[in-house]
């Protein structure tokens, strides 16, 4: 895997979950990092990162040697991302490669769907991510280089009940790389989509998701559910770890992925082989 040496890496939804092991995993790759989060939670999505988890990813960096700036933003706030990537290139002068990682769930019937919980979630994993990207976009076109990876999900990759918010949201972040490489691609820019099946973060491992999963339990555990989502996918995995999914964005950033665009790269254990090509 190629190192990352003098690079600027920004991440949005940095404070925790994956957005905070890409951070590390970069840094330690010689990388100087910045880190974008609310920090705060947006009352109907699955925990979120506080202003604490988005200062201990900081110092988890800092012990790499490498330098991290950290910003409080709200990827739905267009300006805001654009003053993300002032700040950092008025402070590292550059940004190679930019991780649109922020992101949300929550679910139900859609019949029954509270209007925040589908403007939250559409909001912040589709219009959050293409306000982040299109603040960037200038930046790298006039660079003449750079590498941009968006957080999809393989849900984005077929329907699926109590999940039209998610999955439309994650289906139209799909969309809008294919979309965006193709304009990319004369100025050496590279635009993919990782989308991973459930990773083992908090908006995993909760109860409204375990509930969810096991519905004639009234308080299921995560033993409870581990075959449940072991089912979901032919090699009976039941969610990735955390460097599984680093390991593919890691992949996706580097020089090995110069030719790579526009796709989306699904980490599922043979999930994505059940859908059509």
């Amino acid at each position: 895997m190629s190192n990352f040496d003098g690079q600027v890496i920004v991440i949005t939804g940095g404070a925790k979950g994956q957005g905070r092991s890409h951070a590390v995993a970069f840094a330690e790759r010689g990388a100087d990092i910045v880190i974008c989060d609310i920090a705060e939670q947006i009352p109907c999505a699955s925990p979120m990162g506080s202003l604490e988890d988005l200062a201990h990813t900081r110092d988890l960096i800092e012990a790499t040697g490498h330098r991290c700036m950290t910003v409080q933003a709200d990827t739905r706030d267009a300006a805001a991302m654009r003053d993300l990537v002032a700040k950092t290139i008025a402070e590292f002068g550059r940004i190679d490669v930019f991780i649109a990682n922020a992101g949300i769930a929550a679910f139900g019937p859609l019949s029954s769907m509270p209007d925040d919980m589908w403007f939250d979630v559409v909001d912040v994993n589709l219009t959050g991510v293409a306000n982040s990207i299109r603040a960037v976009v200038p930046h790298m076109i006039e660079q003449g280089s750079g590498r941009i990876v968006a957080t999809a999900s393989i849900v984005g990759r077929e329907g699926g009940p109590n999940n039209a918010n998610y999955a439309a949201s994650k289906w139209g972040v799909i969309g809008f790389v294919k979309s965006l490489a193709v304009e990319l691609a004369p100025h050496g820019v590279t635009i993919n989509a990782l989308s991973p099946m459930s990773v083992s973060t908090d908006m995993c491992h909760n109860d409204k998701t375990y509930t969810l999963f096991r519905p004639d339990l009234a308080d299921p555990t995560t033993d409870d559910v581990r075959d449940t989502f072991a089912g979901l996918n032919p090699m009976k995995v039941p969610w990735l770890e955390l460097e599984d999914s680093t390991a593919s964005v890691l992949f996706l950033s580097s020089d090995e992925a110069r030719y790579i665009t526009g796709t989306s790269l699904d980490v599922a254990g043979g999930w994505n082989a059940n859908h059509c090509a």
